[in-house]
């Protein structure tokens, strides 16, 4: 399996002032790399940056401000070479009633959860694709699948996501099989938009830096669910055909 290493350029955390992507740039670090972290609160990534041992660039920028995220990422760029891996892990769950939660509020979270990573993955394919050779990996969930209360905008934008993940493999897998796209849901954590019991962002962490440095071309269009590969869903002829030929498919464990 190809990994990507620190010798192939920088990596790019979104969200990187909290909680899992706070967790996912201190271990990347820790891995060598030198990481450019982006979040809204300058002061909560410069906490980050003195928990790293290693090379962390704080870049405050909304990632809903477009314009921001193509000056940043291009910059970023300049400064440090190569980007190898973004990680899109910003995101927003507001938790607000339907009636609390105006079109313009809905729309903002939206701007955040799917326009997000949509402009901080094409902003990062500017310099990918010239190079042939990239990774991103989108931190995503199944809030769309059974949506709870006061969830509108999360539930609607994380679930668009997926479906953003596929479109992007659509139109670049062919022309550029080294850029790797995937999909990972670390499930509920214990982070300020998890839960109070769920499984600490540090652990999780350790599945999704694996994950993100795995670039290998079969990993396009995967879904990590934790640290098992979900399997897509196989029709009656090809499970009949694995039957015939004794085959067993078998996920992929990051553990």
């Amino acid at each position: 399996m190809t990994k990507i290493t620190p010798a192939d350029g920088f990596a790019v955390v979104t969200g990187a002032g909290s909680g899992l992507g706070r967790a996912l740039a201190v271990q990347l670090c820790a891995a060598g790399f030198s990481v450019v972290g982006t979040g809204r609160r300058a002061e909560a990534l410069q906490e980050t940056a003195a928990l790293c041992d290693g090379p962390f660039d704080a870049v405050p920028l909304d990632v809903a401000d477009f314009e921001a995220v193509r000056q940043g990422f291009a910059a970023s760029v300049a400064r440090h070479g190569p980007m190898a891996l973004l990680i899109n892990n910003a995101a927003v769950y507001p938790k607000r009633d339907l009636f609390e939660e105006t079109p313009e509020l809905f729309w903002h979270s939206m701007a955040i959860n799917l326009g997000g990573v949509y402009a901080c993955s094409w902003a990062a394919l500017q310099d990918m694709a010239p190079r042939g050779s990239g990774r991103i990996l989108n931190v995503s969930s199944y809030a769309d699948m059974a949506p709870l209360p006061a969830s509108a905008a999360y539930s609607v934008s994380k679930g668009a996501q997926r479906v953003l993940t596929r479109a992007l493999i659509a139109d670049l897998f062919d022309r550029f099989p080294g850029i790797v796209i995937s999909d990972w849901l670390p499930g509920a954590l214990a982070t300020g938009m998890g839960i109070p019991d769920g499984l600490p962002p540090e652990i999780a962490a350790r599945w999704g830096v694996k994950l993100a440095l795995m670039r290998d071309p079969s990993l396009n269009g995967t879904i990590f669910e934790r640290d098992i590969e979900l399997l897509p869903p196989r029709g009656l002829k090809t499970k009949l055909k694995d039957a015939v030929l004794m085959r067993r498919p078998r996920p992929r464990n990051l553990s």
